[in-house]
């Protein structure tokens, strides 16, 4: 019923566009002048009939959620859910979507099963109230709009004050869900720090964050010290760039500076393609391929190697990097102005004295930027790590051993119907704080040195 709403909105939004633009037409071809063209009169109309209401579906399947499982609630027997915590009410309501799916496990109670059929009856009702409000909606905005195809109407400024309106509250968006997420982060990590010294997680050297849920259950103290996750992550992000930049710079420069046009229309789009290779697929070729060959070599060598490393999780990141850098730095070379290169040619120097020395300090801002998108993608990589180097978090740098990284951590936190009242799940956001600071600063310095060049060659 979804798909079926935006449908009727896509076909009411054709519909009023073509009726205001006929209508307009129309008057103009009797004779009177309309202060707009007549594809701003059908624009409006479209406008006037698309923003409202898309926001309405959307708002509709925002809430729509909440509110039923609210009515399932509170059609529930009494003190079915007195003295429940929120995890096992959660869980509750869990089992009542999996029921109302299709999915039983067991022999569930008769009072689960009545809540399943009035989720199901409750969901109908649902999307089929959204379709005719829909309709309703569509169809008035669109009688609305009819009536404004006048001579005197300004439809160009109509559709501007829209557009910009939009392009507004898009910037709004962006600032607040920005907001909104350091806002989260840092009302979560407080919440941890209040059951976690702050002393423990910043210079814990062990992270073992099992810990009983329940009173009856055996599990560890569990420790949380974030030290072995975040050494584990940047072994992995050393190594991937020790590979990724030095191979995206050096093919970048022979793309630009020495491949004839028939080599660089081949070799530019294979490396292009590499950008577009699914994580899962690098994940598969590192514990395939990359994973037992370099166990085959440490065993030709006698050196102990664990079956997942990080150098096989580095290896082929860095090759997952190669055309980020490669690219962002073969666009940075061709950005700086032809009569550099032609000045410093002229004056005696050499190719490589060319490239060296002017072209590749003047590109410092582009290669800058391309190698910061290359480690903020290897520090947030998730699918290879958790294939190829393990998740087990180790107070080592060793490349050869099993390590795992802050964002594998912050998934295996979160997997399930989690509810965010013990340590354990809170964990995940005090890692993604001090994550979020250290790719700050990373990108603060990194600006830095953006703009001390720029200041040189601009």
């Amino acid at each position: 019923m979804t798909l079926f709403a935006f449908l009727i909105l896509f076909a009411a939004v054709v519909i009023g566009y073509i009726l205001n633009l006929r209508a307009a037409r129309a008057i103009r071809a009797g004779g009177t002048k309309l202060h707009s063209l007549d594809g701003f009169h059908g624009g409006f109309s479209a406008l006037v009939t698309l923003v409202p209401t898309f926001f309405f579906i959307i708002l509709w399947l925002m809430l729509q959620g909440t509110v039923i499982e609210s009515m399932i609630k509170a059609g529930l027997p009494d003190g079915t859910l007195d003295g429940l915590g929120t995890g096992q009410v959660q869980l509750i309501m869990s089992e009542i979507r999996s029921i109302a799916g299709g999915r039983i496990f067991g022999t569930p109670e008769d009072w689960k099963l009545e809540a399943a059929e009035r989720l199901v009856s409750l969901r109908s009702t649902s999307s089929l109230l959204l379709v005719v409000l829909t309709i309703a909606l569509t169809a008035g905005l669109i009688l609305l709009t009819r009536k404004t195809v006048r001579a005197e109407f300004r439809a160009r400024q109509g559709v501007e004050r829209i557009v910009l309106g939009l392009m507004v509250g898009c910037a709004t968006v962006a600032i607040f869900v920005t907001i909104g997420i350091v806002g989260s982060l840092v009302f979560e990590t407080y919440r941890f720090f209040e059951m976690v010294p702050f002393t423990d997680f910043l210079f814990g050297t062990s992270w073992e964050p099992q810990i009983p849920l329940r009173e009856d259950q055996i599990a560890a103290k569990g420790a949380f010290g974030m030290l072995p996750v975040f050494l584990g992550t940047m072994v992995i992000a050393t190594v991937a760039m020790v590979i990724a930049v030095p191979i995206g710079l050096f093919s970048a420069i022979y793309l630009h500076e020495f491949a004839s046009p028939k080599i660089r229309a081949v070799i530019k789009p294979v490396l292009e393609i590499l950008a577009g290779v699914p994580t899962v697929v690098y994940g598969f070729f590192a514990i395939l391929v990359i994973a037992p060959a370099i166990r085959s070599f440490g065993t030709d060598l006698g050196l102990p190697i664990a079956p997942n490393t990080a150098l096989a999780a580095g290896l082929v990141m860095g090759i997952m990097l190669v055309p980020f850098i490669s690219s962002f730095a073969d666009d940075a070379l061709a950005a700086v102005p032809r009569s550099l290169r032609d000045g410093s040619l002229a004056l005696g120097a050499t190719q490589a004295e060319t490239i060296s020395k002017v072209l590749f300090p003047a590109a410092i801002p582009g290669i800058v930027g391309g190698i910061l998108l290359a480690v903020s993608r290897a520090i947030g990589e998730t699918m290879i790590v958790v294939m190829a180097a393990g998740l087990i978090a180790k107070m080592t740098i060793n490349p050869l051993d099993s390590v795992t990284t802050v964002t594998v951590q912050i998934v295996t936190l979160l997997i399930g119907d989690t509810a965010f009242d013990s340590p354990k799940t809170l964990a995940a956001f005090a890692l993604g704080m001090v994550l979020f600071v250290m790719t700050l600063i990373i990108n603060i310095f990194a600006l830095r040195i953006v703009r001390k060049y720029r200041e040189i060659y601009d």
